[in-house]
Formats: C-alpha cells, sequence, structure tokens
C-alpha cells in the first residue's frame, strides 16, 4: 500500500496522479478539507499547495525542470485558471498563467512543454489556442472572434452580461449566485435555474447559455445559486448533504428566493432544473407550498434506491441498512404537498435516471388527486439528444400558462 485516504463522510474520486522517475507520486488529496497537489515519497507526504481553495486537475509535468502545471481556484471559485508550480522548490507558489475574469479549461503534451487552452469569459464564448508552459499564446487554434460575420453577432447588441454575488448560508458559508435580468426597473417573471447535487459547479465567469439570453429578452430575469453541496468550494462545503440528499440544498434554494423576492426587480418566480435539478424542483416544491408560481422538473430522480449504487451509496449509504435515509431523501413520501403548476418531463428510454422514477411520481400524484402537466420522449435518453429545442417550447409554452407570456 503506497497511500490510503478516508474521510468521516466520502472520498472524492480523482484522476491526479502521476507517478516520478525519481519514485515518488503526485497526488491530490482533500485531508485538509480542500483538494491539493501532495508528493508522496518514502511513506511521506509533501503538500504542494495549500489554501482554503481547491486545485482541480493536474494537467502537466517536466520532470527536468521540476515544474507541474494544474487548474484550479486559487484567485475565485467563479473562475477555473491554469498556474503553473516548481513543485522541488520549498515554499514556491503556484503562479497563474492565464487570465483574470474568464474560466480556462487545459490539457498539456507529456513533455510539459506545450498547453492547449480553452477560454470563456461573460463577453466571449470559447476560444481554443496554444500556448507554452509559461502560458504565453503561441497561435489561435480557434479565435472564435465576435466580428459581424460571427452567427452571433445579431445579437450582440442585446447580449446581457451576468451579475455576480453570494448569500450566506445557514453555516455562514458564501454561496455564489449568477443573475441575468432586462434593463428597467421591472418587475420581471424569474426563473431559478436549479441543479444542486454533487459534482456540479454551474456559477461561473463563462459565456452564458444562447437560451438563458433568450429568455432576457423576452422579459425574464434568470437566476442561478450553487447550493452547498456543489463542487469546488471545499469539504465543508460539499458534506452537509451526506445521508441527507434534499436537505441542506432545499434550504439553501428557498433562502435564495427570499432573496429574490426581496428585490424590486422581482415578479413571480418559477424553478427549473434536470435530472438532479429536476429532483430539486420536486423538493423545493414539496417543502414550500405555493412559494413558486410554478416548477419544472427534467428527469427527476424520486427514488434513490433506482440510481447508481457507486453514486448514491457514496452519499447516502446501503438502502438495506439505512431505509430511513432513502425515505427521506427521495421525493415520493411528501408528493402529495405540491400544489403548485408542474410540468414533468422525461425520456422514456433514460439510462441514467430510469423512467421508473417518473412513473413512481404520476403515480404518487394521482393517488393524491393533483393534476400535473407530462410531456415524455419515445426512445430518448437522459439529454434527450436532439430534442432539445422542443423540451425549452413545451417549458415556454407551460411558463406563459402559469406565470408569464413569453412570446416566443
Amino acid at each position: 500500500v503506497l497511500a490510503s485516504e478516508t474521510a468521516k463522510t466520502w472520498v472524492n474520486v480523482h484522476d491526479n496522479f502521476r507517478p516520478l522517475k525519481d519514485g515518488s507520486i503526485l497526488w491530490a488529496s482533500e485531508r485538509d478539507g480542500y483538494r491539493h497537489l501532495y508528493r508522496l515519497e518514502g511513506g511521506t507526504a509533501q503538500q504542494l499547495t495549500r489554501g482554503r481553495w481547491v486545485m482541480d486537475e493536474l494537467v502537466g509535468v517536466d520532470e527536468k525542470r521540476g515544474r507541474l502545471w494544474f487548474t484550479g481556484f486559487a484567485d475565485s471559485t467563479l473562475e477555473k485558471q491554469v498556474y503553473g508550480l516548481d513543485f522541488r522548490k520549498a515554499g514556491a507558489k503556484p503562479q497563474r498563467l492565464t487570465a483574470p475574469g474568464g474560466w480556462h479549461e487545459a490539457v498539456m503534451d507529456d513533455a510539459g512543454q506545450r498547453l492547449i487552452v480553452t477560454s470563456s469569459t461573460p463577453s466571449q464564448p470559447a476560444q481554443v489556442w496554444l500556448g507554452d508552459g509559461a502560458g504565453k499564446r503561441l497561435a489561435w487554434i480557434e479565435e472564435n472572434h465576435l466580428d459581424g460575420s460571427h452567427p452571433y453577432a445579431p445579437y450582440l447588441a442585446a447580449h446581457v452580461v451576468p451579475q455576480f454575488g453570494t448569500l450566506a448560508a445557514a453555516d455562514g458559508q458564501a454561496m455564489d449566485w449568477r443573475l441575468l435580468k432586462p434593463a428597467g426597473p421591472g418587475p420581471f417573471p424569474v426563473l431559478m435555474q436549479v441543479y444542486g447535487g454533487p459534482h456540479a459547479h454551474n456559477v461561473t465567469r463563462k459565456f452564458t447559455s444562447p437560451i438563458e439570453q433568450y429568455l432576457v429578452s423576452k422579459g425574464w430575469a434568470v437566476f442561478q445559486l450553487d447550493n452547498r453541496g456543489s463542487n469546488n468550494r471545499g469539504m465543508a462545503f460539499e458534506a452537509p448533504i451526506f445521508r441527507a440528499m434534499g436537505g441542506v440544498e432545499v434550504q439553501d434554494q428557498l433562502a435564495a428566493l427570499g432573496w429574490i423576492k426581496a428585490q424590486p426587480w422581482a415578479g413571480k418566480v418559477a424553478v427549473n432544473g434536470w435530472s438532479y435539478g429536476g429532483f430539486m424542483v420536486l423538493k423545493l416544491l414539496e417543502a414550500a407550498p405555493g412559494a413558486f408560481a410554478a416548477g419544472i422538473a427534467g428527469a427527476p430522480v424520486t427514488r434513490w434506491e433506482l440510481y447508481d449504487t457507486a453514486y448514491t451509496e457514496r452519499y447516502l449509504g446501503n438502502p438495506v441498512t439505512e431505509p430511513a435515509v432513502y425515505a427521506k431523501s427521495g421525493a415520493l413520501g411528501d408528493a402529495a404537498k405540491i400544489s403548485d403548476p408542474l410540468l414533468l418531463m422525461h425520456g422514456m428510454a433514460d439510462d441514467n435516471v430510469v423512467f421508473e422514477n417518473s412513473t413512481a411520481l404520476m403515480t404518487a400524484l394521482q393517488r393524491a388527486k393533483t393534476p400535473f402537466d407530462l410531456m415524455v420522449y419515445p426512445g430518448a435518453t437522459h439529454a434527450t439528444p436532439g430534442l432539445e429545442v422542443h423540451t425549452w417550447i413545451t417549458r415556454l409554452k407551460f411558463l406563459g400558462r402559469t406565470v408569464a407570456p413569453t412570446g416566443y
């Protein structure tokens, strides 16, 4: 055994493993509460990066020069940056190689000489470039310049740059939010986009989704919060969902709802989510009947016993020995509490969140005499490939009936 990791909750799986020619190993660990790089040698672990921030991914290593490259969040939880580090120098600090204000993904050649970086900002869609080990751009691979010939050019004048801020969770931790809204005082109908589950990191300084820009052009405000349980903020931020999915995430989103409703620009609020986000929509409608004008639950998990063991048992434990945890975390026990307009959507060939999740919910709602809207997609898998336009037309028609006309 070269190394082992233990935790009171769970150990996140990662790919940050690199054996070096001198017999040592580069390895990532969350043993101090944040994922950082370590060098394992002779039974000891030398910590290479440290601080109240998360190292994301080991990108490249130049063993001859004793230098490595990684992506991480040392500057901001909103921005993934590329950093270089002289790992054989005692006390060396990471050097940021990419520009602030954006989001950067990177891959590197085996020799640690050239980077390929994909960069995006709230005002610039993804660009791909070749750089050297110092982060200097050597050539564009895809400049994606927003000139008059760009497909997005006709919409640039209406492009809205998101606002960012933080809200305090019940335990005092800061939660990032992102808001896009039309100009003017409002009030505007608000669509809360939710995901809320493990691994997700949705509030970022990236180029925003065209559908969100479209919604703003039709008079909607679009809001998203990364609640506790989300990724890349450290284990104290992730761990509150341990044995308690559908708990603090719901509390955090309801706190965000309260903040939205206190804003002078906010009108009626609807909530939309897919997959874990669909599960969150159901839990929110169950926890706070009447708080939302409508909810849209796409491919929701309703019984965690139906989901992957490698994922679910990491967070909820064994369903045989902890049935109460599964019953409380599921979305069926309180389904009768749903009273707000609900649109349920699901691909009938979903091999990730299987369709039985939705049929179980349909049964519970029907037995409770609760009406709901339904759209199913025969033959479609979890992401409903090729049907994205239809899914949004369906959402907009539903929102037009229940919240505000969309005029699409």
